[in-house]
């Protein structure tokens, strides 16, 4: 089974974590209907963006964008009907060093801890969202930032991706991007998993530090991936 090597795991939420789609979509088809919009087009683009740019790219006047990115973040925060983890994922996380590890969500921070407080996930100690960032994914800024705070070389890291825009940040980062779930269009350049299942820790990378510190690196046991290049790296 293939083995990776990491100084750290970069993860997305929504899609890679936490399986938030029935509510994400009924969310958007809300919207939707308000706003007499194609619910196929929103939610194309919506897809590992931050709330506020998509009703932007969709709603041209500045106030009715206002009003309803504060609506629809209002009910994203209070609404969790539907939330479960990704299958492995909280296997995965609870085998982690605590240092070795963040979320990098287009969501904000508030929206962050709910879905995956309502997943029963861990809250890691660095967490990325929408609040920190000036430019959200496909920019790289996120995982750059994640990194940092985590004190190791983006390019020694794995990013975890389900949505174009977070795959296309997380290879700009210089992270090796593992896709979880269905999405096709980089399998040549990236391993493809459809969850967590099957993942394990194998321990600490000596050659990347201690795994009880912050830059403590990981060696991961990983299944055979549905598609996409395999292999050690270091």
């Amino acid at each position: 089974m293939p083995q990776l090597y990491t100084s750290a795991l970069l993860f997305d939420m929504d899609g890679t974590l936490v399986d938030s789609t029935a509510l994400v979509e009924s969310t958007w088809a809300g919207f939707c209907a308000r706003h007499a919009l194609d619910l196929a087009d929103v939610l194309a683009y919506a897809h590992g963006r931050p709330t506020r740019e998509t009703v932007n790219r969709f709603l041209p006047d500045p106030g009715t964008a206002d009003a309803e990115t504060r609506r629809l973040v209002a009910h994203e925060e209070s609404e969790t009907t539907g939330i479960t983890p990704v299958p492995g994922a909280p296997e995965l996380l609870a085998a982690l060093p605590p240092g070795s590890w963040a979320v990098v969500t287009s969501a904000g921070r508030r929206l962050a801890e709910v879905r995956l407080a309502a997943a029963g996930l861990p809250l890691p100690r660095v967490m990325v969202t929408a609040d920190d960032v000036d430019r959200g994914k496909p920019d790289s800024e996120g995982f750059l930032r994640a990194a940092a705070a985590l004190g190791v070389d983006p390019a020694s890291t794995i990013v975890f991706e389900d949505s174009d825009a977070g795959v296309r940040a997380g290879l700009d980062s210089g992270a090796r991007t593992v896709v979880i779930g269905a999405l096709t269009g980089y399998d040549h350049v990236a391993e493809r998993y459809a969850d967590f299942r099957g993942f394990r820790v194998a321990g600490p990378d000596s050659a990347a530090g201690s795994a009880s510190g912050p830059a403590g690196g990981v060696v991961l046991i990983a299944p055979e991936p549905v598609a996409g290049r395999t292999g050690a790296l270091r």
